[in-house]
C-alpha cells in the first residue's frame, strides 16, 4: 500500500503545472539570489564577503523592508538622532536630548529688614516679611558623538556637549535681598547660558574577555564622590581616569578638578570667567558584594586645595562672596583631606545606604583668631529602608560635627566641597531645599545652603569657600514611599533637626544660651508619570518647618510664625 501511494504522489508531481521562474511564492518577500547571478567565490579563491550580494546594513534593514518608519521626533522607535543606528560609517552614533525642567516655588523663611531702607517705612524690627516666590526654567540640551557598538562592550570614543539655557524670576517683600542697592525693585528677572558638560571620553583598552576596561575623560563632566552626594557632586572641569576589574566587581576613579565659577542666580557653570583657585583631587575604589552579597562598598580619599586668600569676588547682584563677610572678614587659604567609607545596597530584605567621612587639614586664617588652625571634623549618615508590597518605609540618621570652641586652634565643624544630598527627603524637605539667611553676626551669610543639609555659614554654596567654624547638625527622620499606582507615587517624610554645638552661633551673634533644637521638618510629595514613562514627570511637594527653641532664639520675629513653608512644583519633559 505504501509503495502504491508513493507512485501516485510521483505521478501527480510530474503532471502538475510548472511554476513560472519569476512568480514569487510569497508576494512581498525579498527574492533569493538567482543561480549564476553572483560569482562562485570558491572557484575564484575570494572570501565570501567579497562576492556576497549587497544588502542594506543591519541597522536600516527593518526600515528598508517596510517593517517600520522612523520619525526624528519619535524617541520610542528606531531613531538615528537617538543613537539607534550609525549616523555615518559602521560605528559612529549621534545622540541628542532635550530636557525642559520647570520649577515654581512659593516659600517663606526669615528675611532681614535692610539697614538703609525697607519696603515698609516705619518698620523697625530686625525681620521683615518672610514670604517670597521663585520660578526657574532650565532648557537642557545635550549632544553626543559616540564611536563603537556599545551593546556588549564599552564605547571607544565620545564627544559630548551640554549647554543649558536658564531663565529665573524671584520676588521678595524686602529691600537689599535680591540686589545690594536699596533702590532696586523687589523682583528680579535674569537669564543665563551655562555649559554643564563638554568632554572627550577615550577608551584606552580592554583588559579581559568580559570587557573590563580603562578609560579617560577630559573636560567639564559630572561627578559624585559618593552614592548620595554628601561631599562633592558637581559638573566641573577636570581629568578622570576610570575603569573596572574582575568582571565589574571592582570599579575605580582617579580624578583632578579645577572648580569653575558659577553664575549667581542660575547656579550654572560660567565658562566666560577665569576658573577658581580651588582644586579637588580624589581617588576611590568600589567593590561589589562586600561585606555582604548585594552590598557595594566604596573607600575614598579627596583632597581640596583652596588658594583664594587674595581673591575678592562680588556676585552678580552686588554682594561679596569671597571673602565671606563673617568673623574677621579676611580671605583664607586651606587644605583639607577627606577620608571616607560609603556603602549602598541591601542586606537580605533591608536596603541600606551609609556614609562616613573624616576631614583633616589646615586653615591658614581662622575667622575668629586670624591664626593658622587645624581642621578635624567628621560626618556620618545612614538610611535603611524596607520594602513591603507597594510601600517602602525608611529611617534616616545623620551627624555632622560642630565646633565647640571657635577660639581654639582646631576647627571641628564639618563642611563639604559642593554637596547635593539625596537624603532624608532631599529637596522635598524644607531644611534641605531652602537656604536660610544667617541674620546678625554675618552679612550675606546663609545658616545653611540651598539644596544642602549642612549649617556651614557660607556666603554661597556655589561661589563661597568651605567653612569649618560651624555648628554642625544632628538629624533623625522617618519616611515612606507609596506606589499607589504604577504612574503615581506618594512620599512623606518627617525629620527632627538639632545643632550639634551652638558655640559658633553664640560667638557670632554675641548671644548666650542658644538651644540646639532647630525644629520639626514635615514634607510630602506626589510624583506623577503619565503612561508610566520617564519622559514626562510632574512633582508637587509641600514642606513646613516648625521652629524649635534654637531656631526661635536666632530668628524670632515680629510675625511670630509657628511655621515656615515651602511649596515646589516641578515639571520635567524629556526628549
Amino acid at each position: 500500500m505504501i509503495r502504491s501511494a508513493i507512485i501516485s504522489l510521483g505521478l501527480a508531481m510530474l503532471m502538475a503545472p510548472a511554476i513560472a521562474e519569476d512568480e514569487p511564492l510569497n508576494p512581498g518577500a525579498v527574492a533569493p539570489p538567482r543561480l549564476g547571478e553572483y560569482p562562485d567565490c570558491r572557484e575564484e579563491g575570494r572570501e565570501f564577503t567579497e562576492c556576497a550580494p549587497a544588502v542594506p546594513d543591519r541597522w536600516r534593514l527593518a526600515e528598508n523592508l517596510g517593517l517600520l518608519k522612523t520619525r526624528w521626533w519619535d524617541p520610542y522607535n528606531q531613531n538615528t538622532i537617538k543613537g539607534d543606528r550609525p549616523i555615518f560609517g559602521d560605528d559612529w552614533f549621534f545622540v541628542a536630548a532635550v530636557v525642559s525642567d520647570t520649577v515654581i516655588e512659593p516659600r517663606s523663611f526669615p528675611i532681614p529688614v535692610g539697614v538703609q531702607t525697607t519696603s515698609e517705612p516705619g518698620q523697625i524690627d530686625v525681620f521683615g516679611d518672610s514670604d517670597s516666590f521663585a520660578i526657574n526654567q532650565n532648557l537642557i540640551t545635550s549632544f553626543s558623538l559616540i564611536k563603537g557598538s556599545t551593546a556588549y562592550k564599552p564605547q571607544d570614543l565620545e564627544f559630548r556637549l551640554t549647554p543649558v539655557f536658564n531663565f529665573n524670576y524671584a520676588r521678595v517683600e524686602e529691600k537689599r535681598i535680591l540686589y545690594v542697592e536699596p533702590s532696586e525693585k523687589l523682583n528680579r528677572k535674569d537669564g543665563f547660558i551655562g555649559l554643564q558638560e563638554a568632554f572627550i571620553d577615550y577608551h584606552i583598552r580592554n583588559v579581559s574577555e568580559r570587557y573590563d576596561f580603562d578609560s579617560v575623560r577630559i573636560g567639564i563632566q559630572p561627578f559624585s564622590s559618593d552614592f548620595r552626594g554628601f561631599l562633592f557632586q558637581d559638573n566641573q572641569l577636570g581629568v578622570r581616569l576610570f575603569g573596572n576589574r574582575d568582571n565589574n566587581r571592582f570599579q575605580y576613579n582617579i580624578a583632578a578638578f579645577v572648580r569653575l565659577e558659577k553664575d549667581t542666580n542660575s547656579g550654572l557653570n560660567d565658562v566666560t570667567t577665569r576658573p577658581r583657585k580651588d582644586y579637588v583631587f580624589l581617588a576611590n575604589l568600589y567593590r561589589q558584594d562586600l561585606p555582604f552579597p548585594g552590598m557595594t562598598s566604596q573607600i575614598t580619599a579627596v583632597y581640596n586645595m583652596n588658594r583664594e586668600r587674595d581673591d575678592i569676588e562680588i556676585d552678580k547682584n552686588g554682594f561679596p562672596v569671597r571673602p565671606s563677610l563673617i568673623g574677621n572678614l579676611r580671605g583664607r587659604d586651606y587644605d583639607v583631606v577627606y577620608l571616607g567609607y560609603n556603602a549602598d545596597g541591601r542586606i537580605g530584605r533591608i536596603n541600606l545606604t551609609a556614609s562616613a567621612y573624616y576631614a583633616l587639614g589646615d586653615d591658614r586664617s581662622n575667622i575668629f583668631t586670624d591664626e593658622n588652625t587645624k581642621i578635624r571634623s567628621y560626618f556620618a549618615a545612614i538610611e535603611p529602608s524596607y520594602d513591603r508590597g507597594w510601600a517602602r518605609v525608611r529611617l534616616s540618621g545623620m551627624i555632622a560635627s560642630g565646633d565647640g570652641d571657635p577660639y581654639d586652634d582646631t576647627e571641628s565643624g564639618f563642611d563639604a566641597i559642593f554637596e547635593n544630598p539625596q537624603f532624608a527627603g532631599a529637596d522635598t524637605s524644607y531644611w534641605v531645599r531652602q537656604g536660610i539667611p544667617f541674620i546678625g553676626g554675618g552679612r550675606v551669610i546663609g545658616l545653611n545652603g540651598r539644596n544642602g543639609v549642612l549649617p556651614d555659614l557660607r556666603s554661597s554654596k556655589e561661589q563661597g569657600q568651605s567653612n569649618f567654624n560651624n555648628p554642625g547638625l544632628i538629624l533623625a527622620g522617618a519616611g515612606a514611599d507609596f506606589d499607589v499606582l504604577p504612574e503615581l507615587r506618594v512620599s512623606v517624610n518627617l525629620n527632627h533637626l538639632w545643632f550639634h554645638k551652638t558655640d559658633t552661633l553664640e560667638a557670632l551673634r554675641v548671644q548666650g544660651a542658644i538651644e540646639t533644637d532647630i525644629g520639626w521638618d514635615y514634607s510630602a510629595a506626589v510624583i506623577y508619570r503619565p503612561s508610566f514613562i520617564q519622559n514626562v514627570v510632574f512633582r508637587l511637594s509641600g514642606a513646613a518647618l516648625e521652629p524649635g527653641d534654637g531656631f526661635r532664639a536666632l530668628f524670632d520675629n515680629n510675625e511670630d510664625r509657628d511655621l515656615y513653608y515651602s511649596v515646589l512644583f516641578n515639571a520635567v519633559l524629556t526628549y
